[in-house]
């Protein structure tokens, strides 16, 4: 069995990561936007970044968020402001990886593939990548403190609506 700094099995953690990579995947795909904020610390870090800039370090990318108020103002732009066509996306997430843990901070990443359909087309893929994150445990919940969600495509295909 491998065990963490804290003498907790690695197993059980990457299960628990696991069950919340599902259920914010879960959020994203069936349009429950209102609870997206939930997933993240107060002072959280949320990106959609290429690989390129990523690797390189470099700060721009396609989509970020500093702070859970941009978090929440960026589902409310999505419901009362932005106007696009509808769509249904379906986000397939795997290979859950425990990088590290410090304290109550959880350094992790898993791969992504998410799917995109519009109504008069075929289903496409959007984006691949990973996920690079820090989680905080907040007593009994899991939240993001910084979620990375770094693409490998060249270009997104559509336009990014709904966050990665």
């Amino acid at each position: 069995m491998t065990v963490t700094e804290n003498g907790q099995d690695f197993a059980a953690l990457r299960a628990r990561l696991r069950d919340f990579y599902d259920d914010y995947a879960y959020c994203l795909d069936e349009d429950q936007l209102e609870r997206w904020p939930d997933f993240f610390a107060e002072d959280c870090r949320y990106r959609v970044i290429s690989r390129e800039n990523y690797d390189d370090g470099l700060p721009h990318a396609t989509l970020y968020c500093d702070g859970i108020n941009m978090v929440k103002d960026r589902v409310t732009a999505l419901r009362e402001t932005t106007v696009y066509e509808p769509r249904s996306l379906r986000h397939l997430v795997g290979v859950v990886q425990v990088l590290g843990v410090e304290g109550d901070l959880i350094r992790s990443q898993a791969n992504f593939a998410i799917f995109e359909s519009l109504s008069d087309r075929e289903p496409q893929v959007n984006m691949v990548g990973r996920y690079i994150d820090t989680v905080l445990r907040d007593g009994d919940r899991l939240r993001f403190k910084d979620r990375f969600c770094v693409f490998d495509n060249y270009r997104i295909r559509t336009s990014l609506i709904i966050p990665a």
